[in-house]
C-alpha cells in the first residue's frame, strides 16, 4: 500500500528529528482519514471551519484537529468545543475571541502565531514588531483560556531552496525572540510549526517541530 509506506517514511523522518507529524487532510474525503488513522495517525489539520465541523462530528473523538487556514473571529464558537490547536492565530482581536469563546467551555485553547514570512502578499500572519508589540500590551497572562504553544508559517512557493532556507530562519529567529523575552519560563512555548510536502526536509533542517503534509500522504487535492 504506497499511502502506509509513505506514511510510515514520513513517521519515522520526522520521528527521529523530535518533529510531529500533522496530516493535512482539507478537501479529502473522510475514507481517507480513516486510512491514516487506521495506521495510528491522530494529528489533521484542516483549513475551512465548516469542513472541520463535518468531519470532527462522523471521524472518532480522539482525533487532534488542528486549524491552519485564516479563521474569522465570527467562526471561533463554532470549533472552540473540540479543536485542539488554532495554527493560524494572525491577530490581537481573534486571540481574544477565542480566549472568550474557550472560556464558555470552560477549557484552554492551544495557540501558535503565525508570522508572515514569505515573498507573498497572499499569505496572512503577523510581522516580528506586530507580535512583540502586541505581547508588550497585552501579555501572555491576559489571555487565560489561551495556551500559547508556539509560532506557525509559510515559506514562499518557489524551487529556490536558500530562499526557503533563509525564511525558515526567520521564522526560528521571531521563536526564539519570542521565547526569550516572554515565555522563558514556559515549556508549552515549544513549537515551530514550518515545513509542507514540497520542502519539509529543509523545514526539520532548520529546527521544526511540527510539519503539515498534504498532497505527500494523500495525494494532489480533488479538483472543484
Amino acid at each position: 500500500m504506497k499511502e502506509q509506506s509513505v506514511f510510515e517514511f514520513l513517521n519515522q523522518s520526522l520521528q527521529m528529528r523530535g518533529a510531529a507529524l500533522v496530516a493535512v487532510s482539507k478537501t479529502h474525503p473522510i475514507e481517507a482519514i480513516e486510512a491514516l488513522y487506521s495506521l495510528g495517525q491522530r494529528r489533521f489539520a484542516e483549513n475551512r471551519v465548516q469542513e472541520m465541523l463535518s468531519k470532527a462530528e462522523v471521524l472518532p473523538a480522539d482525533i487532534e484537529w488542528h486549524l491552519i487556514g485564516h479563521l474569522q473571529t465570527n467562526k471561533v464558537k463554532f470549533i472552540a468545543p473540540f479543536v485542539s490547536v488554532v495554527q493560524s492565530v494572525d491577530s490581537l482581536k481573534l486571540l481574544q475571541e477565542i480566549d472568550k469563546q474557550a472560556e464558555k467551555h470552560q477549557r484552554t485553547i492551544r495557540c501558535l502565531l503565525q508570522f508572515h514570512i514569505a515573498r507573498e502578499e497572499t499569505k496572512f500572519g503577523f510581522s516580528a514588531m506586530e507580535a512583540m508589540d502586541m505581547l508588550a500590551s497585552y501579555p501572555p497572562d491576559a489571555f487565560p483560556h489561551v495556551v500559547f504553544g508556539g509560532v506557525m508559517g509559510m515559506a514562499t512557493f518557489t524551487e529556490d531552496a536558500e530562499q526557503v532556507r533563509a525564511e525558515f530562519r526567520t521564522l526560528k529567529s521571531i521563536f526564539d525572540q519570542l521565547r526569550q523575552a516572554y515565555f522563558g519560563n514556559n515549556p508549552d512555548f515549544c513549537e515551530l510549526s514550518m515545513g509542507m510536502s514540497g520542502d519539509w526536509q529543509i523545514a526539520v533542517e532548520e529546527g521544526s517541530t511540527m510539519v503539515r503534509i498534504g498532497s505527500l500522504l494523500f495525494g494532489q487535492r480533488p479538483q472543484n
